[in-house]
């Protein structure tokens, strides 16, 4: 077992690097087209969502390190797979519009909702942390369901291009959140 001092470190760093990751994304626009190439590449819609997996288990364990490393996990999965050959007309209008929004003007709005991404990942944690797997269930359909809808609401017909690989996350993850909490509810 990893000592907390150690693993409080581990943590810092790798969120450092996950905030890094994010602003050379937003201030660099070259790093971050080849970022949304990448993204194009429908298999990071899948994986992405499971990187709630081992965060939760992280936050089970009470580990900051492994939150942490979760955490710069699924932010950098968006460019793990190659640049695709083929992309359907609706990924590539709803990718369009998701680079657009980020790169857009930004308002009071836009700086609100964005907050709810750090929020969600705040209550997911701390609902593992306190070892609540309602509350843990809760929050994953949560962040999904949010994440639906405002790519629907916001991106029109594209935005329904999210649907399949954010239910098969949501269902999966579900599944074996609940799976492995019982299991570790065991030991």
């Amino acid at each position: 077992m990893i000592n907390r001092q150690l693993d409080k470190g581990i943590g810092a760093i790798f969120f450092v690097f996950t905030i890094v990751f994010i602003v050379v994304s937003m201030t660099n626009e070259p790093f971050f087209e080849w970022v949304f190439e990448r993204h194009h590449n429908q298999w990071s819609w899948y994986l992405r969502p499971l990187f709630l997996l081992p965060f939760c288990y992280a936050a089970f364990n009470k580990s900051y390190a492994g939150m942490a490393i979760s955490l710069f996990a699924l932010f950098t999965s968006m460019f793990w797979f190659p640049k695709p050959e083929t992309v359907e007309d609706s990924v590539v209008a709803f990718l369009a519009f998701e680079k657009e929004y980020l790169y857009g003007a930004w308002n009071l709005s836009k700086w609100l909702m964005t907050l709810t991404i750090p929020i969600s990942f705040i209550a997911l944690g701390l609902a593992f942390w306190k070892r609540s797997l309602p509350m843990g269930i809760a929050v994953v359909v949560l962040m999904a369901t949010g994440k639906m809808v405002w790519s629907i609401q916001n991106a029109g017909e594209s935005g329904k291009s999210i649907l399949i690989p954010a239910i098969i996350g949501l269902t999966l993850c579900s599944v074996l959140i609940y799976i492995g909490f019982r299991r570790l509810e065991r030991k």
